[in-house]
């Protein structure tokens, strides 16, 4: 497991896919905000793509967060778009509505970018998030992200277009937390 502050990235297990169903994928407006697609519903038992973990590949790695003290599971989070070849990658997260505005994200964005610079030697990740996600964007620029543009109007969401804001980090430029 990879320890932040208040929060562990383990791998995704499975009593982890209903809880993340029910609270993060079912959920039309999260979902919507959250996905490049659009929304629709996957039937229980189904293997949604979204929460299963193919070991095979190499180009995307889940993770479910869960809190350091009891292990309660409180999201999930990614390194997607892995590109060996140029050392960079985009992070993603999710976390449960209960778990949200407890400095949660900013945690693991933390441990994203241990995980990313240090165990995969990464030079660049990437975050790209709507350009309302206030919780998001705190989360990245806590971490030393820095704002490198607005995609406008290039994301549809529940019946109209947002801006999408771009954020990156360099390994020179991060901040390393002895803590991870």
């Amino acid at each position: 497991m990879l320890r932040g502050r208040k929060v562990g990235l383990r791998a995704r297990h499975e009593e982890d896919i209903p809880v993340l169903r029910a609270e993060l994928y079912d959920d039309v407006v999260n979902s919507s905000r959250a996905e490049a697609g659009p929304w629709r519903p996957i039937s229980p038992g189904a293997k949604d793509p979204r929460l299963m973990v193919d070991n095979q590949e190499q180009g995307h790695v889940p993770f479910s967060v869960v809190e350091l003290e009891g292990g309660t599971l409180v999201g999930s989070a990614n390194l997607w778009g892995i590109d060996n070849h140029n050392r960079s990658a985009h992070i993603g997260l999710g976390l449960l509505p209960a778990s949200r505005g407890k400095g949660y994200g900013t945690d693991v964005v933390a441990v994203l970018c241990h995980y990313g610079f240090v165990v995969r030697g990464l030079q660049r990740l990437q975050i790209e998030t709507l350009s309302d996600n206030d919780a998001m964007l705190r989360s990245a620029e806590r971490n030393g992200f820095v704002r490198e543009g607005v995609l406008r109007s290039s994301a549809w969401v529940m019946g109209e277009f947002l801006d999408e804001v771009l954020l990156g980090l360099l390994v020179q430029d991060w901040k390393q937390d002895s803590t991870v």
